[in-house]
């Protein structure tokens, strides 16, 4: 069960609480966030609810048997928007869109991306600066000066960031330059680095793992959420299987599955999830169609020159024409 606290509960009427749940037979987890304070009850006994519900200093009470309770959406019926600030909203109910480059690569990269953003109404960037990288051969990145350079042309054109953070150590240093957290797919249970991204009170975007169920990205939301942090965003990106006709399977099925079990934003990644420059647009036009909340996407001034996931990465005119027809099947679907 999930109990809400009232803002203005005192120490004595908490542990009122916490010792009712505890005669119960239940555990109790008390988990405060950026919006609110919670008690998550753990345990398997039936007992009448409102017990509990007269209680002093208890705005609400809901009972949910998912062992992810705080990601559910058995207690928080409404769905979540999560604010970036200056008008940038994800999951209010409109298709986020959020594109850039595989890897940062240098200023006027960085330069040419922002004007193309810019004139087609894109608000978001996405790009890496930390690379994980299969080859240790391979580009990794521009590291956290990249971040920097990225940062203060971004600003400067009202343009928010999304970037990958790969490791526990460099939470602190991005902090003050990064918009969204993105935890991708290699780290989706690096539970250490969840635990840390549950502490700041910035946005973060989890990636399905390569193999991973929709219960395991359920799970890996739930230790942000636990942690501290409700500003939460799960992305799918596509899964491995037997199929090697693409780079990997977007699972489709998985938006509308996800929408059903929790409140929070569900993104989709067609670049990876498909991994075919020419089937990035059919494949993001339907994640629109089947729900979701965004589209995160690679795109390139010279694709062929991209120094990672070029294969992928759509050009400006293809991506100005990916960005007009999802916004134009965002309408349509308004219409339904």
């Amino acid at each position: 069960m999930i109990i809400q606290l009232q803002t203005n509960v005192s120490s004595t009427e908490k542990g009122v609480i916490v010792d009712k749940i505890k005669s119960i037979g239940y555990k109790t987890n008390e988990v405060v966030t950026q919006h609110g304070a919670y008690l998550v009850g753990i345990g398997k006994k039936e007992f009448d609810i409102r017990e509990l519900g007269q209680l002093k200093g208890i705005a609400d009470i809901h009972r949910v048997s998912d062992d992810y309770k705080l990601v559910s959406r058995k207690w928080k019926v409404g769905r979540t928007a999560i604010d970036l600030g200056d008008g940038v909203v994800i999951g209010d109910g409109n298709v986020s869109i959020m594109a850039g480059p595989c890897s940062i690569e240098n200023e006027k990269q960085v330069e040419l991306t922002i004007d193309h953003l810019v004139k087609n109404g894109v608000r978001i960037m996405r790009g890496g600066v930390f690379k994980p990288r299969s080859s240790p051969y391979a580009f990794r990145g521009l590291g956290i000066d990249g971040l920097k350079m990225w940062y203060a042309q971004a600003k400067a054109a009202g343009i928010k960031i999304i970037t990958e953070v790969m490791q526990v150590s460099q939470i602190a240093e991005m902090h003050d330059y990064v918009d969204v957290f993105q935890v991708g797919a290699r780290n989706t249970q690096n539970f250490n680095l969840l635990d840390e991204l549950g502490k700041v009170d910035k946005a973060v975007m989890i990636k399905r793992g390569i193999s991973g169920t929709i219960e395991e990205l359920l799970y890996s939301a739930e230790y942000v959420f636990a942690a501290g942090n409700e500003k939460l965003i799960l992305c799918e990106r596509g899964i491995r299987t037997y199929e090697k006709a693409s780079r990997n399977t977007l699972d489709i099925n998985a938006i509308p599955i996800l929408k059903e079990k929790t409140h929070l934003p569900v993104v989709a990644d067609p670049s990876h999830g498909i991994g075919i420059r020419d089937f990035v647009e059919p494949v993001a036009l339907a994640a629109v169609m089947a729900g979701a909340d965004g589209i995160i996407y690679e795109t390139h001034q010279k694709p062929e020159e991209a120094a990672s996931d070029g294969q992928q990465t759509l050009d400006f005119l293809e991506s100005k024409a990916l960005i007009e027809k999802m916004n134009k099947t965002s309408q349509l679907l308004k219409t339904f």
